[in-house]
């Protein structure tokens, strides 16, 4: 949408005057002095005035004026026309914005606004002539109230050059203050400068308000704040728009130099008042502006001491202010005290305001020029919805033929727009190195990667993760979406990335051992291939859209000493034998063509993760990861080739093991049940899986899964209190029972048996889980119930399970459900699956459980009766349920039905109870 709803101001001043009073005298040599100073203004010609209705072209230059003077002389009132004209003006001051002085030519202003003397006998006529009651008569009376009442000049018997000179200047001073120029072409303005407006709350002068406008380097928050200024400047008693703050101030009176532009333009000075320290300037600031209705803008701030030194508080400016600081670094605004509701985040444009944009710049100068589609779209893409971008591209191709579009497609896709590229790279220069390292990590290899993962790769690398992704969101360099299955990824925009790639590849064009990062098939076999020189190569990440051959000598990676971080997908090595790695590698990914466990030279390891899954040559041998003192993560998911587990227990900062779908594992290594540091263990689908060990003491295990482990039979002991283990997954397995030691899981939240076609029933001690939330048992098909409770086993506990949410029994084998009837038992439940069982009734107490939301009862065919239902439930599933048809008791499922519960929540008990609901 184009910003250009405001009208454009044809004239400076719009002078209004009785001709008869003032023409040949004091307005001519006004109007001689304005036109002097280059102030245009219009004088209309009162000998082409006809009748008494203002003409369409005075109202026109009304309405394109930025000034409107009206002289207020003896006679003013007696013209029919000057009124019409007055009224005119002061509509366009309520609806247009234009500014209104009067000037009160040797009359009172309590005369113009009071109706007194002169305009009083005027006035008396007027009524005469069109009656006391006429809607025009009231309709000039409060013209002339209004403007009675408006601020201006009194002239009686003083000095007419010198009150000209002085309203000359002032206008002037007013001009200074006319619309800032937004952009060549601003689309998109208009709705983002309505939605400010209403955060602004301009209504209410209740203190003083900061906001925040927010977002990446070319987005365009200066045009935002251009616009926002120039809708609502004139609502303030002083503004000033303070542009290139982070520029202006890095001089040695940077500082003291915006201050002093500051006070000059909230004051209305002709001159600048001397500042001269940045302290002093913040007390001059205080002390002048405290009582002030202000609007300020602070544009591209990017340090908390320009902050202080231009708008340190809302105490220094006076009730009503407003206060407006665009930036690329959200968390300055956070250490300023602006909460996140007052913090606007600018967008990147729409798909059709992003054609627009492009459109005006590349085509609107020449509209016969013919560009195909797909050259169009490719820009767009190119440019993603930056406006910076779409201006800069636009304005590049304008007029251009098609092969220079093509060419110029070419090269965008490897070297960025200098322009562009350089306004972006400023969010990059302002980083510290930690942060810098992250970005171009981001750049060249994790853009769309999961977060997790990247946070682990970085941190093994030396780097503090956690802090940096933080900062580089808070400066707009990336953003965190959600993927696939709800996985919070890393996102960047394209030209971001661009800019990023591009600082490493300026390390060195022209031979890539010299840069510090590798992501390009090409460079990346030129340096396995080159023997002589030094390699600065940190960093490779060479991810392949399909599998492709490369020759990868032994020890060709042994040259890059520096190198931290390897990562290698879709690569097959077409030399057939291990690999040599240095001793400093942090991470290391092979997925899917990895020619098995690489080599290392003797002595300590750096190795922090270790990912292999997909191989299908991973050896277990004694002690071979001894000098593996650093390892966290190791991933072996997927490995056919894996019987055995390794020995753990050389490996003591394990902290991660992942063997999902290591289809023929069969043992799981005693190490595990006594790791110290271990906290994730994931052997789902290891449907071969048998032995494992007796007992289970890692202290800090925190999740546990042998889903689908078929051949899992025997769950351990646990002989003592685990603390950490949140999560147990057990769906699928052979397990019959759970020791009664299970009540050492002291902090276990899930517990995941459905599919457990062998699982008889639940040991009593699982009453002690006091802090699971969930509990899922569905299609146990032999499960028959919870074990009785034996009260005097733990007389401390009067309610059972008392954290427990959701319980999910459908597809077992029970008939009865007495442990129900007890509310001491999961008295907060929210969720309860009882479907596809034996059961005849349900407890009548369930009416009793306030908290339930959702009840499935589905294909339960034996149950007889439904009771008197939750009060709060909106979720009841119960097809299937014959009996209860048979019975026809459903006359309490009705009334559920009519108060409230909808269709698309239930699904009936039958086709008739379908109708009569």
């Amino acid at each position: 949408m184009a910003s250009s709803s405001k009208p454009k101001r044809k004239y400076d001043v719009f002078l209004s005057f009785r001709g008869v009073d003032l023409r040949n005298n004091f307005v001519s040599h006004l109007y001689k002095v304005l036109d002097q100073n280059g102030i245009y203004t219009f004088i209309d010609r009162e000998e082409l005035r006809k009748g008494d209705q203002i003409s369409p072209a005075l109202m026109e230059a009304i309405e394109e004026s930025c000034i409107a003077i009206i002289v207020f002389s003896e006679d003013y009132a007696s013209s029919r026309w000057c009124l019409e004209e007055l009224a005119k003006i002061m509509e366009c001051k309520e609806q247009k914005d234009l500014t209104v002085l009067p000037l009160f030519y040797k009359v009172d202003p309590r005369e113009v606004r009071g109706g007194r003397e002169s305009y009083g006998r005027a006035l008396a006529k007027h009524e005469s002539k069109f009656r006391k009651d006429s809607e025009k008569v009231k309709r000039w009376k409060k013209a002339l109230f209004d403007a009675g009442n408006l601020s201006g000049w009194h002239l009686n018997d003083g000095d007419e050059p010198e009150l000209i000179q002085g309203i000359v200047k002032e206008i002037s001073t007013h001009l200074d203050r006319t619309p800032l120029h937004v952009a060549k072409h601003p689309v998109g303005i208009d709705s983002q400068v309505v939605k400010l407006i209403s955060m602004l709350n301009l209504k209410s002068d209740d203190g003083v308000l900061m906001v925040g406008i927010w977002g990446q380097g070319g987005i365009g928050k200066t045009a935002l704040a251009k616009a926002l200024y120039n809708a609502i400047h004139r609502q303030f008693k002083g503004s000033c728009y303070l542009a290139n703050v982070r520029e202006t101030s890095k001089g040695c009176r940077g500082l003291a130099t915006l201050q002093e532009i500051l006070l000059k333009d909230m004051l209305l000075l002709q001159q600048r008042l001397e500042v001269s320290n940045v302290d002093g300037g913040i007390k001059m600031i205080q002390r002048r502006l405290r009582y002030n209705k202000v609007l300020l803008i602070l544009d591209d701030v990017d340090d908390l001491g320009q902050l202080n030194a231009l708008a340190g508080n809302g105490e220094w400016f006076g009730n009503g202010s407003r206060i407006i600081i665009t930036t690329r670094d959200k968390h300055l605004l956070t250490c300023h005290e602006i909460d996140q509701d007052h913090v606007y985040e600018v967008k990147t444009l729409d798909d059709s305001e992003a054609h627009e944009l492009l459109s005006k710049h590349a085509f609107l100068t020449h509209k016969k020029l013919k560009i195909r589609t797909n050259l169009v779209k490719s820009v767009l893409n190119h440019a993603k919805g930056l406006p910076l971008a779409l201006e800069v591209l636009g304005s590049f191709l304008c007029g251009r033929r098609e092969d220079v579009w093509e060419s110029t497609l070419n090269k965008l896709s490897r070297i960025p727009n200098k322009t562009v590229n350089d306004v972006l790279k400023i969010s990059y220069d302002g980083l510290e190195k930690n942060e810098r390292e992250i970005f171009l990590h981001i750049a060249c290899f994790f853009k769309g990667w999961d977060r997790e993962y990247v946070k682990k790769v970085l941190d093994s690398c030396g780097l503090e993760a956690t802090i940096g992704l933080e900062i580089l969101i808070e400066r707009s360099l990336i953003k965190m979406e959600h993927g696939f299955e709800g996985i919070l990824q890393i996102q960047a925009h394209d030209l971001i990335q661009l800019m990023g790639m591009d600082i490493t590849n300026q390390e060195c064009y022209d031979d890539p051992k010299r840069r510090s990062r590798l992501w390009s098939y090409n460079d990346v076999l030129d340096v396995l291939s080159c023997d002589k020189g030094d390699c600065a190569v940190k960093a490779i990440v060479l991810e392949l859209p399909k599998l492709k051959e490369m020759y990868i000598g032994p020890n060709d990676f042994t040259k890059m000493r520096g190198l931290r971080l390897l990562i290698m997908r879709n690569v097959h090595n077409s030399f057939h034998g291990p690999i040599c790695l240095p001793n400093a590698l942090r991470w290391f990914q092979w997925v899917g063509c990895a020619p098995g466990i690489p080599e290392f030279s003797s002595g300590p390891k750096k190795l922090v993760g270790l990912d292999m899954r997909k191989c299908n040559n991973i050896p277990v041998q004694p002690n071979q990861y001894k000098d593996f003192q650093n390892l966290k993560y190791i991933n072996f998911s997927h490995c056919k080739s894996l019987v055995r587990m390794p020995d753990l227990s050389c490996i003591p900062n394990l902290e991660e093991l992942d063997l999902r779908n290591c289809k023929n594992l069969v043992e799981a290594h005693e190490s595990i049940a006594y790791h110290d540091k271990l906290q994730v263990l994931n052997l789902r689908e290891c449907s071969k899986l048998s032995v494992f060990p007796n007992v289970l003491k890692s202290k800090n295990l925190q999740a546990l899964d042998l889903c689908d482990c078929k051949k899992f039979e025997r769950f351990p002991d646990i002989p003592n209190k685990l603390e950490a283990l949140k999560e147990l997954r057990l769906r699928g397995t052979a397990i019959k029972e759970l020791p009664a030691s299970i009540e050492n899981l002291v902090s276990l939240e899930t517990m995941y048996l459905n599919f457990c076609k062998n699982l008889v029933s639940l040991p009593s001690s699982i009453y002690k889980l006091q802090n699971l939330k969930s509990l899922l048992v569905e299609h146990c098909t032999n499960f028959i119930g919870f074990p009785k409770y034996d009260d005097s086993a733990d007389s401390s506990m009067k309610t059972i399970l008392s954290n427990l949410r959701r319980l999910d029994l459908y597809g077992c084998n029970l008939s009865e459900i007495e442990f129900f009837e007890n509310l001491s038992f999961f008295p907060f439940l929210r969720e309860l699956s009882l479907g596809k069982n034996n059961i005849t009734s349900i407890p009548t107490s369930i009416n009793k459980r306030k908290r339930m939301s959702r009840l499935n009862v589905r294909k339960r065919h034996q149950l007889q009766e439904m009771p008197e239902l939750p009060p709060f439930l909106n979720y009841l599933l119960a097809d299937g349920c014959e009996s209860v048809q048979e019975t026809g008791d459903l006359t309490l499922v009705h009334e559920f039905v009519h108060r409230g519960l909808t269709k698309a929540n239930i699904s009936p008990l039958n086709q008739k109870m379908q109708v009569e609901a």
